[in-house]
């Protein structure tokens, strides 16, 4: 099973590779963002909402869809033994 996260991007590391970090519960992570540029620069992404899988940006998402990912997730894990 695959599964992505919602993150929101923080910071742009590399414009060229293209490289940001991206947060998710106070986590930093380095992720890809080859996926969701979409002709924009990739300082237009800062702020902005995505699916992170294997250190990719998959695809970009909105706030009300981030979060009610994230509580599910959430709810998940209350849920284990």
């Amino acid at each position: 099973m695959c599964l992505g996260v919602p993150a929101r991007i923080v910071e742009i590391l590399d414009p060229e590779a293209p490289t940001a970090l991206a947060e998710v519960g106070g986590v930093r992570r380095p992720v890809n963002l080859a996926c969701v540029l979409e002709g924009d620069p990739p300082a237009a992404l800062v702020g902005q909402w995505v699916l992170v899988h294997v250190g990719f940006a998959m695809s970009r998402i909105d706030e009300r869809e981030a979060e009610r990912t994230l509580a599910l997730l959430a709810a998940l894990e209350e849920t284990r033994p």
